[in-house]
């Protein structure tokens, strides 16, 4: 599996955790075995999926600091955000360049947003990216 592939999959279970409020082990587990994800690969996926859930808060507030004024978080599509957290997550905590991070999740936007999901994405990203003086 290919890192985009796994990225994709990552996404689908923070959107599925969005949607059901969380998601148990076996839950996981059942989904990552749906999916023929290599044992290593699974391992990743949790590995990931649990650092994303210990560090929600402050990537949920990094999502709401650099949104418009006029916006709020629970505003945002449950699509949206999951692509959100999944990018501040890679750009935050797993030092993966910006730049990659930001360009992945944009076409996750196209496949699976809204029509402006992309550009919205695009833009609280690049806010981001500023807060944390990376570009």
């Amino acid at each position: 599996m290919n890192k985009s592939s796994k990225r994709e999959l990552t996404f689908k279970i923070i959107y599925g955790i969005q949607i059901n409020k969380e998601m148990n082990d076996e839950e996981l587990e059942s989904f990552l075995d749906e999916n023929n994800i290599s044992e290593n690969e699974k391992q990743n996926i949790k590995k990931d999926i649990n650092n994303i859930n210990k560090n929600i808060k402050a990537i949920e507030e990094k999502i709401a600091n650099n949104l418009k004024n006029n916006w709020s978080i629970d505003r945002i599509s449950k699509i949206d955000k999951a692509l959100l957290i999944l990018a501040i997550y890679e750009i935050q905590y797993k030092e993966i360049p910006f730049k990659v991070a930001i360009n992945e999740v944009v076409e996750l936007a196209k496949k699976y947003g809204e029509d402006s999901s992309a550009s919205f994405i695009n833009g609280v990203l690049a806010n981001v990216v500023k807060e944390l003086n990376l570009g």
